[in-house]
């Protein structure tokens, strides 16, 4: 594992983070814009990156080994969401407040970092993998993270007098289902779409990360960093999230009889730092999210350390 190919793929979110801060800070984007840009990344840009990774993907792998890859994923995901009842208990967060942290616990940045840590680190054979767990990652998102954020918001709206029920079924079928749905259909079927169209959605899809990172830029320039790096629940979290719960998924994978490349990519997988994608619906919903924008840039930067711990256990 090279430390300077973490160390580069940081420094580049970081950059893109410190644009949004400059231009909250300059009077150049606002709350509403930032809001604004969180439903285009959510709803269009985000989904179509996830298609374009299944039409990039040229090396093919059989039906079985493909059936295998969704369940070991879908294993990873439910120890996840055990997790993430779990750890918030652990760490005495207030009931209200338990939700930011299922959603920290639960996704990971299998996209942004993901992709090019995995290919840098584990070769492009790896790729499928990683696009199979980004399939997962978004139906698991777009259905249970989604419903999760929306009965969050529903609840808001009762108690502001207001009626939440339709956001709360929204969530469920919506864009980044669709697109899941018919990722795994285009990649199951190998469609062969036109080169044109192909150009077009991967021009899209390119811009889910600037954008989603000066969406967290905006997040970070109205945070308080001492009461940021003061959190002491947030390092303890940092333990067991990046370090304890990939380490024990290593075993549990083990123990099943994956080994090689697959093991390789789903605990490197488990271990990245949280995803930007529940900030991005908080702010389309309007929720509160202090402790998700906390949580990622801590995750963020305590990766560079926590990735070669994991790896070591493999």
């Amino acid at each position: 594992m090279s430390t300077t190919v973490v160390l580069g793929q940081m420094i580049m979110i970081f950059f893109m983070i410190l644009i949004g801060v400059f231009l909250y800070k300059g009077g150049r984007l606002s709350n509403d814009t930032s809001k604004q840009l969180s439903w285009i990344i959510v709803n269009i840009t985000n989904p179509i990156t996830l298609l374009c990774a299944a039409l990039k993907e040229e090396q093919k792998i059989s039906a079985k080994e493909l059936a295998t890859s969704f369940a070991l994923f879908a294993i990873m995901y439910a120890v996840l969401i055990a997790f993430s009842y779990l750890i918030p208990r652990l760490l005495f967060i207030s009931r209200e407040k338990r939700f930011e942290f299922r959603m920290l616990t639960i996704f990971g940045n299998v996209g942004f970092i993901g992709i090019p840590f995995a290919s840098a680190v584990l070769g492009s054979a790896s790729l499928i993998y990683v696009a199979i767990c980004g399939l997962c990652f978004n139906l698991i998102f777009y259905t249970y993270g989604m419903r999760v954020l929306a009965e969050k918001h529903s609840g808001a709206c009762k108690g502001a007098g207001r009626t939440g029920a339709g956001v709360r079924y929204g969530g469920i079928v919506n864009a980044g289902t669709v697109m899941s749905v018919a990722t795994i259909i285009v990649y199951a079927a190998d469609f062969k779409i036109p080169g044109v169209v192909s150009t077009l959605l991967t021009h899209i899809g390119s811009c889910t990360t600037f954008m989603s990172m000066l969406v967290l830029g905006v997040s970070v320039a109205q945070m308080i960093p001492r009461k940021v790096f003061s959190n002491w629940r947030l390092y303890v979290f940092i333990m067991l999230r990046q370090i304890d719960v990939p380490i024990m998924l290593a075993f549990i994978m083990k123990a099943i009889g994956i080994r090689g490349l697959m093991l390789q990519t789903i605990v490197i997988l488990s271990a990245m730092p949280a995803a930007n994608l529940p900030l991005m619906a908080c702010k389309q919903f309007g929720i509160e999210e202090e402790n998700i924008s906390a949580g990622i840039i801590f995750t963020t930067l305590a990766a560079i350390v926590t990735i070669p711990l994991v790896v070591m256990w493999m």
